[in-house]
């Protein structure tokens, strides 16, 4: 799986040589971000189980405008038998726009995360699970490979976007216990940002009513075999940020599942998330 790493950062560099060559002085860019989510849906998979909420904290640092990025994020479930459940992300990306004036101008992103749970072992007997859900202490991280494409101007509608995801997740050891635990997702999907006028007196922009819609499938993303090569599920929802000014954004959404394959989650799912961000 080395190999796989390798081969990531190459790419990396070499889509973002042309970035670094033309990217003036730029300021290095953090956002932090504190996010509750009534559920945690991963890839269609409820992540704890008996829908239980989680919060998510998170630092990502823009460096200096040459389209890479790094984030770290934390989620921790919001109830009790969760203790060794915590998970710790950590992302490096590199984004960038092609055929830039073009109708199909192509804006992308490429990147690579590692998904850690530090209070449990990486190695242990094999388990009857599915992916990223924790109900055993020795299931293992797992890493995913992913790339983003969305085309803002060949519909010609303003903020009508169709994009199109690609991820491969795979074990972080090749001798882990999650070692099934990979596959590929191909994800199809269509946002729409809606501009709404000032809302109330002094609001510092207008916003943007984001409309979002995607279709999975999932090309055996799941442990020990079990989930099944096919389209997966259809995420909708709706979310909208409000600048509260002073670099300070709040992010009200709301969500809604229509699960299609039972080896990946057995019932619809609804969920809303509140977000607060702060960008220096």
């Amino acid at each position: 799986m080395k190999k796989k790493g390798i081969l990531l950062l190459t790419v990396v560099i070499l889509l973002s040589a042309t970035g670094f060559v033309e990217a003036q002085e730029g300021e290095l860019g953090v956002t932090l971000d504190v996010t509750y989510l009534s559920r945690h849906i991963w890839r269609g998979f409820d992540v704890y189980n008996n829908n239980t909420s989680a919060i998510q904290s998170s630092i990502d640092i823009d460096l200096y405008g040459t389209g890479f990025g790094l984030k770290v994020l934390s989620s921790r479930a919001n109830g009790s038998g969760f203790e060794n459940d915590e998970e710790l992300d950590f992302t490096l990306r590199y984004k960038n726009n092609l055929f830039e004036g073009e109708s199909y101008v192509t804006a992308h992103e490429i990147g690579w995360v590692y998904y850690s749970y530090p209070d449990r072992a990486r190695k242990g007997p094999k388990v009857e699970t599915r992916p990223l859900i924790p109900v055993t202490e020795t299931l293992a991280d797992v890493q995913e490979l992913y790339v983003v494409f969305a085309w803002p101007e060949i519909l010609g509608i303003r903020g009508l976007v169709p994009n199109y995801v690609f991820s491969h997740v795979w074990p972080a050891q090749s001798n882990s216990n999650a070692s099934d635990n990979g596959g590929w997702i191909h994800a199809f999907g269509l946002d729409y940002g809606i501009p709404i006028s000032v809302l109330w007196p002094d609001m510092p922009k207008e916003q943007i009513l984001k409309l979002s819609s995607q279709i999975v499938y999932n090309s055996g993303v799941g442990a020990t075999g079990m989930v099944d090569h096919d389209w997966s599920h259809a995420v909708f929802g709706t979310s909208i940020g409000f600048d509260l000014g002073n670099n300070l954004t709040f992010t009200p959404g709301i969500y809604y599942q229509a699960s299609m394959d039972d080896s990946v989650n057995d019932e619809d799912e609804i969920w809303y998330s509140l977000s607060m961000m702060y960008k220096f």
